[in-house]
């Protein structure tokens, strides 16, 4: 088969790769529907991180199972399957704790490389939740988005302890940020203040729930926020960005005693103890444990009461996913889909 290989910064390649086989019996292959293109991605992208060897890319991913291995139990051949970008067993104390990301055996999918038309994922059954039956085309991208940038904008506002009657603030308008945009309104806040520079990401944003758009960054940004919070700041800050001043933004952001949930991979962070100490802001975040919310979102998408797929603004067929890349890298598009 053939799939996205990344060679260097700026260089991904759509080429041949080895057809992905059973390894071990709690293996299962699937065909894909769709996959595409993560925010992250755009890190090695952008040569941060580069191991040096080519490297297999893609961990968001949905599709039809083709074949199980032997131990399997709970995913069955013709099924159509969610999973995370992290395999996990589901079944470890850290799991049964709702922290499947960091399973005593997680498996991170991006070594898969999910940008290809079959996938090898570890951990079947306790990696892949099916859906009631076949999906209709049309809500294949909501049901990828839950993959990843869905399940990990849930958990940035769940870290923030979004609810009823809260003010929230988004750092960071990529589609995680506009996921958390949706995912505290189903949750319930009463104000949403999308900070955005982006009309089309601005009005994404306003067709998700946010009540609010600010377009200033930094210390005016924050200054912006506790003007509009009388002072205080926000109740909760979701953190989508992971880049020193967007942390920063974040937690200057938030009034004493609330929470930052952030989930932008962190990039040279370091954030000053002794102004921390003082600010009273609870801060909880990381590799998003979409296992937990899976089943949660899938009923969600399934029922039409969330269209989480609307954060796709292009779609190309999967041999030109280099050029998926070079439209997110120069923000001509929000998140790329990817058909094979």
């Amino acid at each position: 088969m053939k799939g996205a290989v990344l060679y260097g910064p700026g260089d991904v390649r759509y080429e041949e790769r080895p057809d992905p086989t059973i390894i071990e019996p709690t293996d299962a292959i699937i065909r894909l529907a769709a996959s595409c293109v993560c925010g992250s991605d755009l890190w090695p992208y952008r040569g941060v991180g580069l191991t040096g060897e080519p490297t297999p890319m893609g961990h968001e991913y949905v599709g039809i199972v083709e074949e199980v291995g032997a131990a399997v139990r709970t995913v069955k051949k013709g099924q159509f399957v969610v999973g995370s970008f992290f395999a996990s067993d589901n079944t470890c104390p850290i799991c049964s704790a709702g922290y499947q990301s960091r399973c005593v055996d997680a498996r991170p999918m991006g070594a898969e490389g999910a940008q290809a038309p079959y996938l090898r994922v570890p951990l079947a059954d306790g990696t892949l939740v099916g859906t009631p039956e076949q999906p209709d085309a049309d809500m294949i991208p909501s049901l990828l988005a839950a993959s990843d940038v869905l399940g990990t904008g849930w958990f940035a506002a769940h870290a923030a302890d979004v609810a009823p009657g809260k003010t929230v603030a988004v750092v960071g308008d990529g589609a995680v940020g506009l996921l958390g945009v949706l995912a505290a309104k189903q949750m319930g806040a009463e104000r949403i203040i999308l900070m955005s520079r982006h009309e089309d990401r601005q009005k994404l944003g306003l067709e998700f729930g946010a009540t609010d758009i600010v377009t200033e960054r930094g210390d005016e940004g924050v200054a912006r926020i506790k003007e509009m919070t009388d002072g205080l700041g926000a109740h909760s800050v979701i953190e989508a960005v992971g880049t020193q001043e967007s942390m920063m933004q974040a937690i200057r952001s938030t009034r004493p005693g609330g929470h930052v949930g952030f989930v932008g991979v962190t990039h040279d962070v370091a954030i000053p103890g002794l102004e921390y100490f003082f600010s009273a802001v609870h801060l909880h975040g990381g590799p998003a444990p979409v296992r937990r919310f899976l089943p949660d979102l899938i009923d969600r998408i399934w029922s039409g009461s969330i269209n989480p797929g609307k954060v796709f603004d292009q779609t190309l067929p999967l041999e030109q996913v280099a050029d998926g890349y070079r439209a997110m890298d120069e923000r001509r598009a929000i998140k790329t889909l990817l058909m094979p």
